[in-house]
């Protein structure tokens, strides 16, 4: 990777990352805790971190292996949870979250890490980064840990949008399966539409028109199309991706990670009821060792942004040093792949022909016509 003319050349041979340093519930020490951890297991990573640098400098030069990776750019306004959308989109460019993207619209950064609020960081690029030619709504796309060979689901729309139709829901199938390709390297993925069955009657109209839109487009795309597919599915081996609209997704989401906390609440209350299962914990301790990390959200903490001109990673506000070190892996190992361009030539590939298949015909425009004057 070469140097930008304002690019530290410590960082010339590395993969620079953006880092918006602030918003997240446990503040700037815990991204700091974050990158160090990823800078620790991967020499190739560079950070540009964005924040108050007075606050900053002091909590990175406790960590050596930060040192002459990490260039600051200085800002004093914070966006937080409580923020609309609309009010960070006209005041927002004093902030961490806008400079963070900046710094990837002018070539400095390959990718872009925040935990700060989604829907703000969502208008934001949209503005910033602009939407991918073709794109209508651009998804967060989500893994979930499954029974997969690869060990994920990969689940869109998990929260951009409440709304998606039929044609949104293509999309989101069409950029779930170069995602999967790319990013889990799955030369031929199986997509799955979510519902309330697997039977073809089942769901909305949107939903039903999908089904068709989505199983017309497998062979061209080349991915499978499996079809309905139901909440029970996603931490399955039915699909490796599954598509869906971002209130019904967020849900789903949320679902599980609560769930995986539950479970691992009722385990630990399980083996201190007696000696005996005190002793079998110890025992067992290697095999709970696994599962902890399995079911562990942290580790899979990082929803992407598709449908934009730029990798955009979205990690969890109350995230810690691990999940942000999760997040941080995932823009990396995205970037290195050239994932952004890659999307963005499989939409443009595709969009030519959904145009053409979505066409409407001239007895639908009449009837169309006929329901507007009604």
């Amino acid at each position: 990777m070469t140097a930008l003319p304002d690019q530290n050349p410590a960082q010339a041979d590395r993969i620079v990352i953006s880092v918006d340093a602030m918003g997240g519930d446990n503040g700037p020490s815990a991204v700091v805790a974050g990158i160090a951890k990823s800078a620790d297991k991967n020499p190739e990573i560079g950070f540009i971190l964005h924040g108050p640098e007075a606050e900053l400098r002091p909590l990175v030069a406790k960590r050596t292996i930060l040192n002459d990776r990490v260039e600051y750019r200085n800002t004093t306004d914070v966006v937080t949870m409580e923020d609309k959308p609309r009010d960070v989109m006209r005041n927002g460019k004093g902030t961490s979250m806008w400079s963070a993207l900046e710094s990837m619209c002018n070539g400095e950064a390959a990718g872009v890490v925040s935990c700060g609020n989604t829907g703000a960081l969502m208008a934001l690029s949209v503005i910033r980064l602009r939407k991918l030619p073709g794109v209508n709504r651009p998804a967060i796309a989500i893994l979930f840990p499954s029974r997969n060979p690869h060990g994920f689901t990969l689940m869109l729309d998990a929260g951009a949008d409440i709304r998606a139709d039929e044609r949104d829901l293509l999309q989101f199938a069409l950029m779930g399966a170069s995602y999967a390709r790319n990013g889990l390297e799955l030369d031929h993925p199986r997509v799955g539409l979510l519902n309330v069955g697997t039977e073809e009657h089942k769901g909305r109209t949107e939903l039903k028109e999908a089904h068709g839109l989505i199983a017309g487009f497998a062979d061209q795309a080349n991915f499978e199309f499996v079809g309905f597919v139901e909440g029970s599915d996603i931490p399955g081996d039915v699909a490796d991706v599954i598509v869906t609209d971002g209130f019904t997704g967020n849900i789903a989401i949320k679902t599980g990670e609560g769930t995986a906390r539950l479970i691992a609440s009722l385990l630990r209350d399980a083996f201190k009821y007696s000696m005996l299962s005190r002793l079998a914990s110890v025992l067992a301790i290697t095999s709970l060792g696994r599962l902890k990390k399995r079911i562990d959200p942290r580790r899979v903490n990082g929803g992407v942004f598709l449908g934009l001109n730029g990798t955009v990673i979205k990690s969890h506000g109350s995230a810690d040093a691990t999940g942000i070190s999760a997040a941080v892996k995932l823009a990396f190992q995205l970037a290195k792949t050239g994932f952004s361009e890659k999307l963005a030539a499989r939409v443009a590939s595709t969009v030519e022909l959904a145009q053409d298949a979505l066409e409407p015909t001239d007895d639908t425009a009449e009837e169309q016509e006929e329901k507007g004057q009604a």
